[in-house]
């Protein structure tokens, strides 16, 4: 069992930073591949990034690679999710997310945060 919980969200303005953290309980987290997505209202949830669970492979959906990175530190029980250049598409709720699959389907994932709000503005 892995519980999860995000922190970091908040309310920003176009072109700032923000980085969320997702703090894991539970001896097992370094051994799941561990995830963040994303919802915005009216949509469904997508993929954002995903590490491996020794943090050597990463991989972003199109729509973030080059501005967020997705890090984790197993000592810390935590994955981060850095976020650069946001935009105001990027405004939505994030949620951290385990599996033991390497996989970017949410349905792959077993465990999840709550979420946590990011607003961006103009």
């Amino acid at each position: 069992q892995v519980q999860l919980v995000e922190s970091g969200g908040g309310l920003v303005q176009v072109g700032d930073s923000l980085r969320l953290s997702c703090a894991a309980s539970g001896r097992t987290f370094s051994s799941y591949v561990m995830g963040w997505f994303r919802q915005a209202p009216g949509k469904e949830r997508e993929f954002v990034a995903r590490i491996s669970w020794s943090g050597g492979r990463t991989y972003y959906a199109d729509s973030v690679k080059g501005r967020f990175t997705i890090s984790r530190d197993n000592a810390k029980n935590t994955v981060y999710l850095q976020m650069n250049s946001l935009k105001l598409e990027d405004t939505a709720v994030y949620y951290c997310a385990g599996s033991t699959a390497n996989a970017s389907d949410p349905k792959r994932y077993t465990y999840w945060g709550p979420g946590t709000q990011v607003t961006v503005s103009s």
